[in-house]
């Protein structure tokens, strides 16, 4: 990892487009100025933009710059392969849309539960340990999006994995449906350096609420994805903070505060605490997830979850309220099988109307 020359790196799942294909010219200008300021750190993958992201980069950066001036990662991902024979052919289309011989950093990409089994079946997990061997790549990580507990499992079960990439971002901090804190506490347990995806949220972070931009303003210096980014880097073990830049603005912002990076200070972490405080209160259904009504459910549905991930839905839009709805309800227990017994609502100390709320849950995730 010796060639990572700074902790910040250009997330390429959300280049400057034009219509329904990138702007070349303006991601050239983009990587000129990203490498021009002492940064390296490129990250893609063959879903990012329908396969647009890697041909991008061949176009923008690995046909213009030598190879030892940047470190390229890109990712495997389930939907590309059925069966172990598959991975290799993949794997070398990926190198070919790249325009080169090696990559820096290979990620077993969006592990889940499900997502996991699947890599293990297949000898996914081998394979890059296999690729590794023979020079194709510097470096094994995964990237994640599920439970502590899923977490704790993949690196115990391959210790040889040397980085993990996280959601991580102070609203997700203490979010029950993501688990920022936790998932990153697992990663300092078992000593893996953590790269950082959506430190923004999306850009959730940066188009806020009124009422938290006002309370960012109060600082009178910086914009908001540079409270985001900064809160994000500066914990220990985070090696890189990702961000998926769409503008030469964007990147112009970002390089501004992380060329000579300085962690917030209390003043910024009190009105970011405020900010995060202003989103939780944006949740619409106010369960505090004391699981009573869960032990007395004929349905054993886990709603105290789903209402978590109705509350992420509605305030902010993102894939991860569909990705938690799923993981909860795979073995059964939808909203929708609600008998509307009423003992969930009887034991409820915060007396929610629960029985009108899974019909609202079931409306917004089970209805196509």
């Amino acid at each position: 990892m010796e060639k990572i020359k700074k902790n910040f790196g250009f997330g390429c799942m959300r280049l400057p487009m034009q219509g329904e294909e990138v702007d070349l010219d303006e991601t050239k200008r983009m990587v000129d100025a990203f490498l021009a300021a002492g940064f390296n750190y490129f990250d893609t993958a063959r879903g990012y933009l329908q396969g647009k992201s890697e041909q991008a980069l061949k176009i923008a950066l690995t046909d213009r710059y030598p190879r030892e001036s940047y470190v390229l990662t890109d990712k495997l991902t389930n939907v590309y392969f059925k069966r172990e024979a598959d991975i290799r052919p993949f794997f070398e289309s990926q190198l070919e849309a790249l325009g080169v011989d090696y990559l820096d950093f290979y990620l077993m990409h969006a592990q889940s539960k499900e997502i996991f089994a699947h890599f293990k079946k297949c000898h996914a997990y081998e394979t890059a340990f296999a690729l590794k061997a023979e020079g194709k790549i510097r470096h094994v990580g995964i990237s994640f999006h599920d439970t502590p507990e899923v977490l704790e499992q993949i690196l115990t079960e391959y210790p040889e994995i040397e980085i993990v990439q996280i959601q991580f971002n102070y609203v997700d901090f203490e979010n029950p449906t993501v688990q920022s804190r936790q998932c990153y506490e697992v990663c300092r347990k078992y000593s893996k350096p953590v790269i950082v995806m959506e430190p923004v949220k999306g850009g959730n972070l940066v188009n806020l609420p009124e009422e938290a931009k006002a309370v960012l303003e109060g600082l009178h210096s910086g914009s908001p994805a540079s409270y985001a980014i900064r809160f994000a880097a500066g914990f220990p073990g985070i090696r890189m903070v990702l961000s998926g830049m769409s503008n030469m603005a964007q990147m112009e912002d970002n390089l501004s505060y992380m060329k000579d990076f300085k962690p917030l200070n209390e003043q910024e972490m009190a009105a970011v605490n405020k900010v995060q405080e202003i989103f939780h209160k944006m949740h619409l259904i106010p369960c505090t997830a004391c699981r009573y009504c869960v032990e007395g459910c004929p349905k054993h549905i886990s709603i105290p979850d789903l209402f978590a991930a109705m509350n992420v839905k509605v305030v902010y839009h993102d894939w991860n309220a569909d990705r938690h709805y799923a993981l909860h309800t795979a073995n059964g227990g939808k909203a929708s099988d609600c008998v509307k017994c009423g003992k969930c609502e009887a034991i409820c100390p915060q007396h929610l109307p629960i029985r009108e709320l899974l019909v609202k849950v079931a409306e917004n995730f089970e209805t196509k």
